[in-house]
């Protein structure tokens, strides 16, 4: 089966066994000139070589690069894949770059990644929000709904372009073939952050790929849900609208002239493993779920949350009834669980995609959960504020001009009605609160105060640790 061979990997095993000696960088010599090491991460530096004879160029690749990623292409059905080093963050900004002109209008969808506003600043768009739902049942963002999209296509008809995340951090989906098609209506290009779908190719019991309902471009962190090391991605061209051209300029552009073959080398693996998937192994992964989750209720007295929508069953929502997240997160961490993020009703779990047979996950994951004990913390409930102002909304500053006004601190207290001068991202997930240019709402004051008072990780360019907020 093609899908088997690994040329990456394959490419860098026969040169280790040729006992290379190193006269190029990087400057360790696969491991031989670094100081005291644990034997285990040496082995690493082993393969992390450069671009030699027999090992391709990542930027221009016709050998063993060029054959794993028509490899990766064959398996998606896309026109077009490619490899990327430097993360999601690289593809969400070539797309961007590579699909629109300064001052273009561009329809984004609000719960959207830091890493797509980083883009559409870099090229100077004007983006136009787009109030996503919001999903009860997991009290989270989930998806832009078709009347939503209607409405802004109503309002902004030389919108150029949407921007989509599919499915969300904490796996809820939605109808997005529907928004698609109507963006392609209205000659509109369609970028999907799918991040936390490069598994979705596998079809039922997974939410459908955007890319298998006609996204033009879309990008995926395989190191997030598949077994690829951190900064792992697959970027891919979906239909004939985009400029191979300008997406390759871009995604060399925004990558490094050193890309890492261990990083490589991972994602030809994770390309592999997900190729070679099995019914019966995803039915193993499900079942496993299952035990789980049903140990979690009876040992742990934790709940589970079902989204209203369809959702991707390796992520994993786990409450306590008598804590928040962010203290039942602490609590699990005390025994070496490590859950992927908390926020103030929960704590959220990636769970692994298994081949069948392998129960050492759970088993490991059970013994280290027994030993937790659950803080009973009262605490007041609170609501995630709307992102937007309304379903579709600009920014009353744009990217191109906030650079040029000064801007003063002030106390978060009494921002309201202010503009923003920062971006306030509890991370993960790294999805603005406040973005430059947003006005600042008595809501979104009152949920920072109690992300803050609770522990939450923020990030930007803020002191709310003192109560002060940056505003123009």
């Amino acid at each position: 089966m093609e899908q088997e061979k690994m040329p990456i990997i394959d490419a860098l095993i026969k040169h280790q066994q040729k006992r290379p000696v190193s006269f190029h960088v990087p400057g360790h010599k696969f491991g031989t000139v670094i100081g005291e090491i644990p034997d285990n991460f040496r082995t690493i530096l082993s393969y992390d070589a450069t671009e030699i004879t027999g090992l391709d160029d990542f930027h221009s690749p016709e050998g063993a690069i060029l054959e794993a990623q028509t490899l990766l292409t064959k398996l998606y059905g896309s026109k077009k894949s490619y490899f990327l080093v430097n993360g999601s963050t690289a593809g969400n900004l070539a797309m961007i770059s590579s699909s629109f002109q300064k001052e273009d209008i561009v329809l984004v969808q609000r719960n959207c990644h830091k890493s797509i506003i980083h883009g559409l600043m870099l090229a100077n768009i004007r983006p136009v929000f787009l109030e996503p739902e919001y999903d009860k049942k997991t009290k989270s963002p989930a998806g832009v709904s078709l009347d939503t999209l209607k409405l802004a296509l109503e309002r902004f008809p030389n919108a150029k372009g949407l921007i989509l995340i599919y499915p969300s951090y904490y796996g809820v989906s939605y109808p997005i073939k529907e928004l698609i098609d109507y963006a392609h209506q209205k000659d509109c290009i369609v970028l999907v952050d799918e991040a936390h779908g490069p598994h979705l190719v596998l079809g039922d019991p997974f939410p459908p790929s955007a890319l298998s309902m006609g996204a033009d471009m879309v990008v995926q962190s395989a190191h997030k849900m598949l077994p690829a090391m951190t900064m792992g991605s697959f970027f891919h061209v979906g239909t004939e609208r985009p400029s191979l051209e300008k997406v390759e300029f871009y995604l060399s552009l925004f990558q490094s002239s050193s890309p890492s073959y261990p990083i490589m080398a991972s994602l030809d693996a994770a390309r592999q493993y997900l190729a070679l998937i099995k019914e019966e192994d995803v039915a193993f992964t499900l079942e496993e779920r299952e035990r789980f989750v049903e140990w979690l209720q009876k040992e742990k007295d934790l709940q589970v949350a079902v989204s209203e929508f369809p959702y991707d069953p390796l992520k994993l929502i786990v409450r306590s009834p008598n804590s928040d997240g962010f203290q039942l997160k602490k609590d699990i961490e005390t025994a070496g669980v490590f859950p992927e993020l908390a926020d103030p009703y929960q704590v959220l779990f990636t769970l692994p995609l298994l081949k069948e047979g392998n129960r050492i996950f759970y088993q490991q994951a059970k013994e280290a959960i027994a030993r937790v004990t659950i803080t009973e913390r009262n605490v007041r409930p609170v609501e995630l504020p709307a992102l937007s102002h309304s379903k579709v909304s600009s920014v009353p500053v744009s990217f191109e001009n906030w650079k040029e006004k000064d801007k003063r601190w002030v106390k978060l207290s009494e921002a309201e009605g202010s503009i923003s001068a920062a971006m306030i991202i509890p991370y993960p997930p790294g999805i603005p609160l406040l973005m430059m240019g947003e006005r600042v709402t008595k809501e979104k004051i009152d949920f920072i105060e109690e992300l803050v008072a609770r522990g939450a990780h923020i990030q930007g360019d803020h002191q709310l640790n003192e109560g002060f907020i940056a505003v123009y």
